[in-house]
């Protein structure tokens, strides 16, 4: 509980079996989340066994997909205050408490992986990731004249009950360049919103993205050509349609905190 609102947390999970359950723990160590959604999209097997000795709750979503993934789990959330993170070791609990505070004084709260000084040794954060995202970030910055941006591709974010019930109906994109389109619906609706540096750690395992630079760049060239297609269509008034089923739909779950 955070200043009397409600905190969930998501976590979706594919290849996190060996981390998942640190990360539950840790995440809800810091006293202030209430739930976390663990989102089973086809992970590996044993996942909902490491899942099941912790107070997560755990949903399915078959559909193959991170923004798959996020869309259920905020669509089953029941927080005020609704974080997205990953369950691989590269986040540290600690960190909601900065996303938090900031939340006092924006609705959505994105997180940064660029400042050196918070990049832990062995994190995949290398030259090429890190100039990438931020050279993406760049050009939303730019060509939407927002507030600072430099890492459009960090996963960590806060987005306050309100700010999420606006934008979740023009949900599109279930796979990995979801989260920039988070960012993108974000300023399109005219929601503030601030960016704030956060841990970052060494991945448990390897990612299924990010893991191999040529689809890390097919990923990047998705992010720009959906910058540039928001950027040129909103100068004609055009906003994203709503298209997204799940928003307050509860569906199959069940409860693990036992």
């Amino acid at each position: 509980m955070w200043r009397d609102k409600k905190v969930s947390v998501i976590f979706p999970t594919y290849n996190e079996k060996d981390s998942i359950r640190d990360a539950v723990n840790d995440f809800f160590a810091n006293g202030y989340v209430d739930e976390i959604i663990v989102v089973n999209n086809n992970a590996a097997p044993g996942t909902d066994d490491e899942v099941r000795q912790t107070h997560a709750r755990l949903v399915y979503e078959t559909r193959q997909g991170y923004g798959y993934a996020i869309w259920r789990g905020l669509a089953e959330a029941s927080g005020d205050l609704l974080i997205i993170a990953e369950p691989d070791g590269t986040f540290v609990g600690n960190d909601v408490v900065k996303l938090l505070a900031y939340s006092d004084d924006v609705p959505v709260v994105f997180g940064t992986r660029t400042q050196r000084e918070f990049v832990w040794e062995g994190a995949n954060m290398g030259f090429f990731l890190k100039w990438g995202n931020w050279s993406v970030a760049k050009l939303v910055e730019f060509l939407f004249n927002t507030t600072l941006l430099t890492d459009v591709g960090c996963s960590m974010r806060l987005l306050s009950r309100s700010a999420y019930e606006k934008i979740a109906p023009q949900f599109s994109v279930g796979g990995s360049a979801f989260g920039p389109q988070i960012a993108l619906l974000t300023i399109l609706n005219k929601i503030p919103f601030i960016e704030i540096p956060v841990n970052y750690r060494k991945r448990v395992g390897v990612s299924s993205v990010t893991g191999k630079k040529w689809r890390a760049a097919l990923l990047g060239m998705e992010m720009i050509g959906m910058i540039l297609t928001y950027r040129v269509l909103s100068w004609f008034g055009w906003r994203p349609p709503c298209c997204n089923d799940l928003v307050g739909i509860r569906t199959k779950e069940q409860d693990v905190s036992d």
